[in-house]
């Protein structure tokens, strides 16, 4: 019964991990009127942080700093972000991001038809999406940018530097001299 068990036991600890849930592909008009940001355009290229925020969270508010640090840290090495304000209107969106100095895209999403589909239960609410597609981090509540950076930081190679010169392999040794 024991070997039984135990046999159980290593057939289910063998089975693979199930994958990560697939990120829902979404559209959302930009507040600064460039045009519209398409969550598919960013598939096999980038790493997406999704940032669902509101004008009226303190907590937003509050890590609004932090998360503008994390963009301007890290799209340069395959990071998107775009900030989705949800329940709120344009004009309180526009504020908040502008006392807020937010450089990243933003959209705006009143009825939460963006939000719900990505498992929304409130602000904030920040979305790690990896360049398969698969949302590797659902982040409900604050989301400080020390856990954001370990999660991107995982995800994203360093970008490559200068590189350094191939060392000289060493001048040949003379001949011994014989005695």
């Amino acid at each position: 019964m024991r070997l039984a068990i135990a046999l159980g036991a290593l057939v289910l600890a063998a089975v693979p991990a199930e994958a990560a849930p697939a990120a829902p592909a979404f559209t959302v008009r930009l507040l600064d009127g460039s045009g519209a940001f398409d969550s598919r355009a960013h598939l096999g290229k980038n790493v997406l942080i999704v940032r669902f925020q509101a004008s009226w969270c303190k907590v937003c508010h509050e890590e609004a700093a932090g998360i503008e640090r994390v963009y301007r840290k890290y799209r340069t090495r395959g990071v998107a972000l775009v900030s989705v304000q949800v329940q709120d209107t344009e004009a309180d969106a526009r504020r908040f991001l502008d006392v807020n100095k937010a450089s990243y895209p933003a959209g705006l999403d009143p009825r939460l038809k963006i939000a719900n589909r990505f498992g929304f239960r409130g602000t904030p609410y920040t979305v790690v999406i990896d360049k398969g597609g698969e949302m590797v981090a659902r982040i409900h509540g604050r989301s400080d940018e020390a856990r954001i950076g370990r999660i991107l930081d995982r995800l994203v190679r360093r970008a490559p530097g200068p590189k350094a010169p191939a060392p000289k392999a060493p001048a040949p040794r003379p001949p011994a001299r014989s005695r």
